[in-house]
């Protein structure tokens, strides 16, 4: 095949070297904002609906945590944003919000509202490869890298939680019975099954396994049932509050002698103090310091500097769910690595011995897909106050 050679007109060549040059430029311009332009955390924040007294919280301490990194010059000199949107709890408006926010800006950190959000975008995540995610889930099928490769939890598990929580009851008293008390959602099975194996490891007896209907107000039967278990321990896991109160105050009625115990959805101190009288002695895992805790804790100093007012355990949570993914995101960048998700996990995974600034009150270490660091608080009545029941438990 043969090709004619045509001579460009001289006013052709004059108006193509600027566009070229224009459209080099503008390449160039792209990419380099691509490369060093703002790193924004995405963020479906449950800020109405029934989970809008986590969600306020979460949204307030990611939002304090990402203004302090500004502050402090951003990451790698490129500033961070965060761009949230309402979800009301609710997985379609959760994934409607991804993909606005995912649309509209370059992101690749992203904190999610709930278990059946994460599982749903999970398969986006990956095809994405560019976000790393969190959020308010601490589901245990969450914590597994090999399905759930671009996301982590920001604390244990619940089945980890639960183990913080007998590993505690096994020293305190060797031998004890326990009953788990857990609501009929997916949330509130979670545990269970592993931590009953778990129990008998530790040698104590699981008298009872009671699931009720979440939130549900007659509970006589299944308190009955908890008295004629006569356990040393109850946990409660599944609920925030109710049904909790209402098997306390019965189970007093009767006689029961049991301690009580929560995980961390049930566990803000506003939370607890809402259960009257029947809240004093009752006990929980927490995988962060209370607002007000009186340790050595700069961090937590800082937080109360920017807000005098108590803060919750959702905004702890927050928080440090953006101290993570940011520390994930600075380490990558220093690598001289690209912002991927593979990128992004791994500088998470390298994450050992990290200090908090007191948040948690030990330095902690990703382990899979969580950090499974935990304490026991105990409420105090009297001073409304969930004060320290033990030291720091970290699972192997």
């Amino acid at each position: 095949m043969s090709h004619t050679l045509t001579r460009v007109p001289a006013f052709l060549k004059r108006w193509a070297a600027p566009v070229g040059l224009c459209l080099g430029l503008s390449l160039a311009s792209l990419s380099h904002a691509q490369e060093g332009g703002e790193i924004v955390i995405g963020g479906s924040i449950p800020m109405s609906g029934v989970f809008a007294f986590a969600g306020v919280g979460i949204h307030a301490g990611i939002g304090d945590y990402v203004k302090m990194i500004n502050e402090q010059g951003g990451i790698a000199g490129r500033k961070v944003s965060y761009v949230p949107e309402d979800t009301g709890y609710k997985v379609d408006v959760s994934v409607a919000a991804f993909k606005k926010i995912t649309s509209q800006n370059t992101v690749n950190l992203y904190y999610g509202d709930s278990t059946g959000f994460s599982k749903t975008i999970n398969p986006e995540l990956e095809r994405m490869g560019n976000i790393l995610m969190t959020g308010a889930s601490f589901a245990t099928e969450i914590n597994d890298p090999e399905k759930f490769p671009a996301q982590f939890l920001v604390g244990p598990d619940y089945t980890e939680m639960f183990g913080i929580l007998l590993k505690y009851i096994a020293n305190e008293k060797p031998g004890a019975t326990v009953a788990f008390v857990y609501s009929d959602t997916e949330f509130g099975r979670d545990p269970i099954e592993t931590s009953r194996k778990r129990a008998e490891e530790l040698g104590l007896k699981v008298g009872a396994e009671i699931m009720t209907p979440p939130g549900s107000v007659d509970v006589s039967t299944e308190v009955l049932k908890l008295r004629r278990a006569n356990p040393d321990y109850t946990i409660f896991h599944g609920y925030v509050l109710a049904p909790i109160p209402e098997f306390i105050a019965q189970g007093k009625q009767m006689g029961l002698k049991s301690r009580y115990m929560g995980t961390f959805w049930t566990m803000d101190n506003s939370t607890v103090m809402k259960m009257g009288e029947n809240a004093d002695g009752f006990m929980g895992v927490m995988p962060f310091r209370y607002y007000y805790d009186e340790e050595e804790a700069p961090m937590l100093a800082k937080i109360r500097e920017m807000r005098p007012e108590y803060q919750s355990t959702a905004y702890m949570q927050g928080f440090m769910a953006a101290m993570l993914m940011t520390e994930a995101a600075k380490r990558t960048l220093e690598a001289g690595k690209e912002l991927t998700s593979a990128n992004l996990k791994a500088s998470l995974q390298s994450i050992q011995n990290f200090d908090t600034g007191g948040i948690i009150g030990i330095p902690i270490s990703v382990k899979g897909n969580s950090v499974p660091v935990g304490r026991i608080y105990r409420a105090d009545y009297a001073a409304k106050k969930m004060v320290p029941a033990s030291d720091w438990i970290v699972l192997d």
